[in-house]
């Protein structure tokens, strides 16, 4: 699969650059962004790839998730992905609204018109992402690991119980962990996948655990001041999930902290030290 150069800068050592490439799942241009530390000629490095939120492209983590240093440190690659397909002829939400349509794919293959053709974000960041990863970058396959945040922290962990054996580690900052349960689920997952909501269980991570999921341990960050919690993020969910089914959950409350990348950027560290640990295992 062919990338095109987007741009690349020189940081910490490494090399932060953006990409584009025409999305066979997608129908559309595809943009992320890669970063790779410095390292020797033919190494094969440990890869984390990042889930954005709700109205973020890749640019956000990129530009102000402040995980360039850790990764340099640690050497591990970082790859960030859009949230949805973009484009002049992709639909969005109707009544042009955020949590639907553009920037919110909810990372799973729509089922229903106009969005089946467009919207296969699962299958675009767990297939064809990180094969043309594997093809254009110095990554070792057998060394993964997810994390994201909000709508990408739903994506991470969902994509995490439902390939278990692939990523040796997951994590989040502030996620929907139970969209089934809370508007912005209940909004995507039924415009995406229709009205049977036992098809929606596959992408709720506490549904998942419900049903049998498992992976083995999962590390969640989130803030007391956000403005999400109660209604949306609902983290008490997966805690009760976990310890039901016996998977090690280290649920962090942050005083003080909200949803925006100032609270991400703070913790990026944390968890990419966490991840590096669990990638070299």
């Amino acid at each position: 699969m062919a990338v095109q150069t987007v741009s690349l800068n020189k940081s910490h050592g490494g090399v932060q650059g953006v990409y584009k490439h025409a999305s066979q799942q997608t129908r559309t241009d595809m943009t992320f962004s890669v970063y790779v530390p410095e390292h020797q000629s033919g190494a094969k490095l440990a890869v984390v790839y990042y889930l954005s939120g709700l109205t973020c492209t890749h640019a956000n983590v990129t530009e102000k998730g402040e995980y360039r240093r850790a990764c340099a440190e640690l050497g591990l690659v970082f790859v960030a992905a859009d949230t949805s397909p973009r484009g002049p002829d992709v639909p969005g939400d109707p009544a042009n609204a955020y949590d639907f349509g553009l920037g919110a794919g909810f990372y799973v293959d729509a089922t229903q018109e106009p969005y089946a053709r467009n919207y296969r974000m699962w299958s675009y960041v767990t297939e064809e992402l990180p094969k043309l990863v594997a093809e254009n970058f110095p990554v070792d396959v057998n060394r993964q690991s997810i994390l994201g945040h909000s709508m990408g922290g739903h994506g991470a962990l969902t994509v995490a119980l439902r390939n278990p054996g692939r990523y040796r580690a997951a994590s989040a900052f502030a996620p929907i962990v139970a969209p089934s349960q809370v508007p912005w689920g209940n909004k995507a997952l039924g415009g995406y996948l229709g009205s049977n909501k036992q098809a929606w269980r596959k992408h709720d991570a506490v549904a998942l655990i419900e049903d049998g999921a498992r992976f083995p341990e999962f590390l969640v960050d989130y803030g007391d001041a956000d403005q999400f919690l109660t209604e949306q993020l609902r983290p008490e969910l997966l805690k009760a999930a976990c310890e039901k089914a016996n998977i090690p959950l280290a649920l962090r409350r942050q005083p003080g902290y909200d949803h925006s990348y100032y609270f991400i950027s703070t913790f990026m560290s944390d968890h990419l030290h966490w991840h590096a640990r669990r990638l070299k295992a």
